[in-house]
């Protein structure tokens, strides 16, 4: 039995791009229940009918409905969109098990990252928790700001579901005229790309910040997505899949745009401040820190080598100056474009 497009939906994670979706499913007519973790930021969501810290501007329609109650949030719900930071999703899905009991769910999610504790892609997590019974699940993922998505401007994302109904009806309640839905099958391609764009986002803005200009943004691009591509077929993705929306599409965007805290934060970076100072100004999770700790265990693991992540860890967490860091890409052995 298939669900109805219009069947109500619980979006869990009320900041910028959790609340974006929230409004966009409740303007296609989607009753939508969007849950916090705060309760003094969700009673502003209440009676504001805005999210003034994250999204100001842009009202609620009224089919969204804010709540800081998880348990209600998802009472009688069977599609759950998760949108959380990934430091935070392995609670949540755990929280959802304990509630939901045994009754019949299906779970997407927007989280890009890899998961804290075993540094597994975020699908092992719901294997994981679910082991005997793991409800579908699907990742919703690609190149989008959340205040142009919730100001109405043309984006594209894709859902990569190995379940085909649920991919299909959960395009339906995102689609519309200005959000255009691809679906495809590739989870691990696509949870690749999400989970590693936002280390490159913050090498780009260190070379920015530098003053190193537009060809080596390009050539950083260019091969961070090789990078990206390498591990990613490594672990078992498509190539084709780092060429789309959640590949190519997302890099280039959080590379090349202001809006990206995580670019932000390399440019900080580059001009001298502390991290704790940059994130402090940023005021919202930068998930390339995280990705950037725990993506390098997992190219080990599988044998491949990823230059520019090395070196933004070593940025991170040993503290190498950002000059020295270049300096040392730079030096690396001439080679063959495809190595």
């Amino acid at each position: 039995m298939t669900t109805p497009p219009c069947a109500p939906v619980a979006v869990l994670g009320a900041g910028s791009w959790g609340t974006t979706l929230g409004v966009l499913l409740a303007r296609n007519g989607v009753e939508t229940r969007l849950w916090g973790h705060d309760p003094v930021h969700m009673a502003h969501l209440i009676e504001k009918r805005v999210n003034e810290d994250y999204l100001d501007g842009i009202a609620f329609p009224e089919g969204l409905h804010p709540t800081a109650n998880l348990e209600d949030a998802i009472a009688g719900i069977e599609d759950i969109l998760i949108v959380v930071p990934s430091t935070a999703f392995r609670e949540v899905v755990g929280n959802i098990r304990t509630l939901a009991g045994k009754r019949k769910i299906r779970l997407a999610w927007a989280s890009k990252g890899l998961d804290s504790t075993s540094g597994e892609l975020l699908h092992h997590v719901v294997e994981e928790i679910f082991p005997d019974n793991t409800p579908p699940y699907a990742i919703v993922s690609g190149p989008t700001f959340a205040r142009e998505v919730a100001e109405g401007l043309p984006a594209a994302v894709t859902i990569a579901t190995r379940d085909v109904h649920f991919g299909e009806e959960l395009s339906l309640r995102l689609h519309n005229a200005y959000f255009r839905v691809y679906t495809a099958q590739d989870i691990v391609g696509v949870a690749i790309g999400g989970a590693t764009k936002n280390v490159y986002a913050i090498a780009a803005g260190i070379a920015d910040g530098l003053g190193f200009g537009a060809n080596t943004r390009a050539a950083l691009i260019t091969r961070g997505l090789h990078e990206i591509m390498r591990l990613g077929v490594a672990a078992g993705g498509s190539p084709e899949t780092f060429m789309g929306l959640t590949g190519l599409g997302d890099l280039v965007l959080t590379c090349t745009d202001n809006q990206s805290r995580n670019r932000r934060f390399g440019l900080k970076l580059a001009q001298g401040e502390a991290a704790g100072q940059a994130l402090s100004e940023i005021h919202q999770v930068v998930e390339g820190i995280e990705a950037a700790r725990l993506v390098l265990p997992l190219a080990r693991r599988i044998g491949v080598e990823m230059p520019i992540a090395t070196e933004i860890h070593e940025i991170l967490f040993h503290g190498k100056p950002p000059q020295e860091a270049v300096k040392d890409l730079l030096n690396r052995d001439r080679r063959e474009e495809g190595h």
